[in-house]
């Protein structure tokens, strides 16, 4: 250069990012990508960036990938993120406020602040460090933020093809909802399945005023404070099978908050009592005889015949001031591609989750899916509107 200035190659690429920022009318929003009963959602990570696909999950509240090294990681198929490639990476002090955000932190001997994160079928254990990350918009262009997050060196989930790592979409201080400064958000899930019929199909999840869910057919319900963490609790009063109402306590009493909407569970898991009683009508709704003595399928409510809106039963769950209507396409699944079994993909939650042996449920994304679903933090409602997701 003729002024004999030297830029550094991160401050380039930083200052290319900044001009990517969109204005304020634009709405950040990630595409979501159907997998195995997951929806990941793409974002990007470091300088200069790299691909990530978290799980989105509402009942977690850290966002983290797998990282270089990593000592005992599930098969990811993308390049795992080397933190040594970014100039943008920094190791968060264990000494710092933001450390102590999570709550399973602990001191490395080289005062990193090192995490631990719990789920029902495993854990991930690395460092937390900060980042830029970005998404894109409604523009097409990308939006940036500054994020603290998990570089996970041992993951031990089942996990195994796109999945990277988790975006937890919680309320809690580390969340990708919270680190954003977002007070809504917004997404529509694709029906179980949607990527063996058609693999080019995705969806969205938009951050921020443009996201909110109004219109016809919208329904809402508040969501509850409870001690157990940084989740989206709602009341569940119970669920009608056609005309037939189920209660959810057989005394028709319920405690406040007793749901935990989890996009990041496949399964509507029900306490053992509800779950039983709930099934026993639908299966009196089905004229179908359902498969018996398999042991494959277990005590599992499965049929050789596609369950339809013509010959199954529409549920409708009802929420404090809500009432949403499920066909059978949210409720049936086939659990096992290379049979013809049709199954109700509700489940007994004593059979899956340990730690909510309290008499809470978990809403899953099966039963989520082709629903526009917003959370606003501030009037504290979750709203639902039907939508086609495959047509957004």
């Amino acid at each position: 250069m003729a002024s004999g200035v030297i830029f550094h190659p991160c401050f380039l690429l930083s200052y290319y990012l900044i001009g990517l920022l969109v204005t304020a009318h634009n709405v950040p929003q990630a595409q979501l990508i159907p997998y195995h009963g997951q929806h990941l959602m793409k974002a990007s990570i470091g300088t200069p960036p790299v691909d990530i696909y978290g799980v989105t999950d509402t009942g977690s509240n850290l966002v983290w990938t797998q990282c270089v090294p990593c000592d005992d990681c599930f098969n990811q198929t993308y390049p795992k993120f080397d933190p040594q490639k970014s100039c943008t990476y920094s190791e968060i002090s264990c000494h710092s406020e933001k450390c102590h955000e999570w709550d399973q932190v602990h001191c490395s001997p080289q005062n990193s602040c090192n995490y631990v994160s719990g789920y029902v079928t495993g854990g991930s254990q690395g460092v937390l460090a900060k980042e830029k990350a970005a998404i894109t918009s409604t523009s097409g262009q990308a939006v940036s933020f500054d994020i603290a997050f998990g570089c996970s060196h041992n993951s031990n989930l089942i996990y195994d093809g796109h999945e990277t790592g988790i975006i937890g979409l919680g309320s809690g201080p580390l969340s990708f909802v919270s680190q954003i400064g977002s007070k809504r958000f917004s997404y529509c899930l694709l029906p179980f399945g949607t990527e063996s019929t058609d693999p080019s199909i995705t969806s969205k999840i938009s951050f921020g005023n443009g996201s909110e869910v109004v219109g016809d057919g919208v329904v809402s319900t508040p969501f509850v404070d409870r001690e157990s963490g940084h989740g989206y609790y709602v009341t569940l009063e119970g669920i009608s099978v056609g005309e037939t109402y189920v209660p959810f306590n057989s005394s028709g009493k319920v405690s406040k908050g007793n749901m935990l909407i989890d996009s990041g569970s496949p399964a509507l898991s029900l306490p053992p009592d509800f779950y039983n009683r709930l099934k026993v009508e639908v299966k009196k709704q089905i004229s179908i005889d359902p498969i018996k003595n398999d042991t494959l399928l277990g005590t599992r409510l499965c049929y050789r015949t596609e369950i339809t809106n013509e010959n199954g039963p529409i549920l409708t769950v009802h929420f404090e001031g809500a009432d949403v209507e499920l066909k059978p396409i949210q409720t049936f699944n086939r659990p096992i591609k290379r049979f013809e079994y049709y199954c109700f993909g509700i489940t007994d939650i004593g059979s899956e989750y340990n730690e909510f042996s309290d008499g809470t449920g978990v809403y899953g994304n099966y039963v989520q899916a082709n629903f526009l679903i917003g959370y606003d933090l501030e009037t504290r409602m979750v709203s639902f509107k039907p939508t086609d997701c495959t047509k957004l």
